[in-house]
C-alpha cells in the first residue's frame, strides 16, 4: 500500500468510490475495503498528514470536514442507532493522509 492512498488513488480517481456526501474541500465516500457493515470514510481533498500535522491555518478545512463527519454519523446514527467516529495516528494510520472513519456494527472477519 502507498503512504498516500486518498491522493495517489481516491483523489486522482484511479480508485473509483461511492461517494456519500462532497463539498470543494471534502469527501465521504464508502471505503473500498470496508472493516464494518457500515464502513464511510471523511477526507480533506488537500493533503494533511494526521490530525496531529494540522497548522492553525487549517482551522476552516478542519471544520468543513468535521461538519461533514457530523452530518454522515448522524445519518448513520438515524438509520442504525449507533455509530463510532476513529482517526488513527502514527503506526495505527495505514494512510499518511487525515482521515475519519464512521462505522456501525461489529468488525468484519476479525478486523479491529
Amino acid at each position: 500500500m502507498s503512504e498516500d492512498f486518498y491522493c495517489e488513488e481516491v483523489l486522482s480517481d484511479r480508485t473509483p468510490v461511492q461517494k456519500v456526501m462532497e463539498t470543494e474541500n471534502v469527501l465521504a465516500y464508502h471505503h473500498t475495503r470496508p472493516f464494518y457493515p457500515v464502513h464511510i470514510v471523511a477526507i480533506p481533498k488537500k493533503h494533511i498528514s494526521s490530525l496531529i500535522t494540522l497548522d492553525y491555518g487549517d482551522n476552516d478545512l478542519l471544520i468543513e470536514l468535521m461538519d461533514i463527519v457530523k452530518k454522515v454519523a448522524s445519518g448513520v446514527v438515524s438509520e442504525y442507532g449507533a455509530c463510532r467516529v476513529i482517526t488513527n495516528l502514527g503506526n495505527y494510520q495505514d494512510s499518511k493522509h487525515l482521515h475519519f472513519h464512521v462505522v456501525y456494527g461489529q468488525p468484519i472477519n476479525g478486523a479491529e
